[in-house]
């Protein structure tokens, strides 16, 4: 997968980036690390700068966390429901998952969107329960931003301290193992679901 995510940004550019960012928000497990970490490469290369990396890469997270908030808010929990038992594995997303970052969202507030964003825990998730409890969406926009460039600032600046310090491959070898992480946690979810549809059909 890194090589296709480096091809794209070699031949696409800043929008290869932009559009790699927002559809690593809306349909996972592309990993964001290999994504940032091919267009913090490209700075150490001199073709891009770091402020251009981050503008685009912000934009295309903000962009794809919105679509999410946009089905969260227009959808409501009624027309979400059947939509993620059906397509759930797909989008490594089940509804015990969105369960979970509603109550998070609810105990803790707006602010857990910016402080979620930073982190590598529920970073596009939190966007469903943003839109299914009709978050101000400009407020939404501009904690998503303010989180989104964060995370990405973290993941280029770590991404040219491995180019300097170890060479390519030990970005190289970052890359790999965020992508085996991430078909590993999709893994891990599409045997979860076999087992609960199991246990579902055998109650029945």
């Amino acid at each position: 997968m890194d090589h296709i995510i480096v091809s794209i940004v070699e031949r696409l550019g800043l929008f290869g980036i932009a559009l790699l960012m927002a559809l690593e928000n809306i349909f996972p497990p592309i990993p964001s690390e290999a994504i940032m970490g091919s267009a913090a490469l490209a700075i150490e290369r001199g073709t891009f700068t770091f402020w251009e990396i981050l503008a685009v890469g912000t934009a295309g997270t903000l962009a794809g966390n919105y679509v999410w908030f946009l089905i969260g808010d227009k959808w409501g929990y009624e027309r979400l429901g059947p939509f993620i038992d059906r397509w759930g594995r797909w989008l490594t997303l089940e509804w015990e998952d969105v369960e979970a970052a509603s109550h998070f969202f609810r105990k803790h507030g707006h602010w857990v969107v910016f402080i979620l964003r930073a982190t590598p825990v529920m970073r596009t998730m939190i966007s469903l329960p943003a839109g299914l409890a009709h978050m101000n969406a400009f407020k939404f926009c501009i904690f998503t931003a303010a989180g989104a460039a964060l995370w990405n600032a973290i993941l280029i600046g770590g991404t040219q301290w491995l180019a300097r310090t170890f060479g390519e491959s030990g970005w190289g070898a970052l890359t790999r193992m965020s992508v085996a992480v991430s078909i590993q946690h999709r893994c891990c979810i599409d045997l979860g679901i076999d087992l609960r549809r199991t246990k579902a059909r055998m109650a029945e």
